[in-house]
């Protein structure tokens, strides 16, 4: 029998398909179907430091300012006693998660301020999540702040929050750091325990109507799992934290290159919003059936057997793809060149 199991932030997990931050997390149902369909752990979305900060705003205009200047007002909108937030409801999920599922409930916290990031990372600790993602969406637009500035933003958050909590912390980095290997080396001698290979950030449009810049969503594209499984086969080896993928892994021949990369798990999101909880059952049951073909025993037997430091020629991770592929091209038929 193959053994599926795999290591992540320290949690032994049955096998190394995980649910990623998705609408999915968001109800109790879907996520006892994520279960019931194998998922090996869950994240949830992430608790928003912005929304909290929005919220405490609103309720300080409508229920605790609506009598400035108009005393006859106070009255309107009385105060309850109590109202359920925007944060308190999250944390209530997350202990209805934990009370309800038996697989490993990683939290994710996405904040805006230092002390934004201690506050709601210890509440979500003491709600009882098994390991934290730090999904530090930053975009270094600043021209005043170097790189250096950039990375220590987040060895700063990493640091501190270490300091006040004792479960797993994961960091979601972006693709855009010049050196991602130096970076991740520094990310673990301040104590990251893993990351996540990449981020995605969406794309705002212009509305050629309005002049407006709109937001847009867009789900992941299977091409985009080609970008994390390099940069996994490059971190393989030279990094003791926990690595994960996420973002494009819509195939399950895709995971099982990400792990042969050397990912510990590939975290899916788009793929199951696309298809349905139960591709993650499908998903499950091919994973297992590759291994048992190519006669793989374990997943560790697996794990980074195709990493640079273990591919037949390991340039093909650097430059020599880049030039390789371009010699490659040929016109498409009935094209001149």
């Amino acid at each position: 029998m193959v053994d599926l199991t795999t290591e992540y932030l320290g949690l032994k997990l049955a096998h190394p398909l995980v649910p990623s931050a998705s609408p999915l997390g968001k109800n109790l149902d879907s996520a006892r179907k994520l279960e019931d369909a194998g998922a090996a752990a869950i994240v949830l979305p992430s608790l928003f430091e912005e929304k909290i900060e929005a919220e405490l705003q609103q309720m300080s205009r409508f229920f605790y300012g609506q009598a400035i200047g108009h005393g006859e007002a106070d009255s309107f909108h009385p105060v309850p006693d109590h109202v359920l937030t925007y944060q308190e409801q999250y944390l209530e999920h997350l202990r209805q998660i934990k009370s309800a599922l038996t697989i490993p409930v990683i939290a994710s916290l996405n904040g805006t301020s230092l002390g934004g990031w201690i506050e709601y990372g210890v509440a979500l600790q003491q709600a009882g999540a098994d390991a934290l993602e730090l999904n530090i969406y930053h975009l270094a637009a600043n021209a005043h702040e170097d790189s250096i500035a950039v990375e220590n933003r987040y060895l700063d958050i990493l640091r501190e929050l270490k300091s006040q909590v004792s479960i797993p912390l994961t960091l979601k980095l972006s693709p855009h750091f010049s050196s991602p290997i130096h970076f991740a080396r520094r990310l673990q001698d301040v104590g990251a325990d893993g990351i996540a290979i990449f981020n995605r950030f969406y794309q705002p449009d212009i509305d050629l109507e309005t002049l407006q810049v709109v937001p847009r969503l867009e789900l992941s594209t299977a091409q985009e799992a080609l970008l994390r499984i390099r940069w996994t086969a490059l971190l393989y080896g030279r990094v003791n934290m926990s690595l994960a993928v996420t973002g494009g892994f819509h195939e399950t021949a895709d995971v099982i290159k990400a792990l042969l990369a050397g990912a510990d798990v590939v975290h899916l999101c788009s793929v199951l919003l696309e298809k349905g909880i139960e591709r993650l059952s499908e998903m499950h049951t091919e994973l297992l059936g590759w291994l048992q073909e190519h006669e793989y025993q374990s997943i560790g037997q697996l794990k980074g057997s195709v990493s640079q430091q273990h591919a037949i020629d390991p340039s093909l991770y650097e430059r020599a793809n880049y030039v390789q592929v371009l010699d490659s091209y040929s016109s498409a038929p009935g094209v001149l060149r």
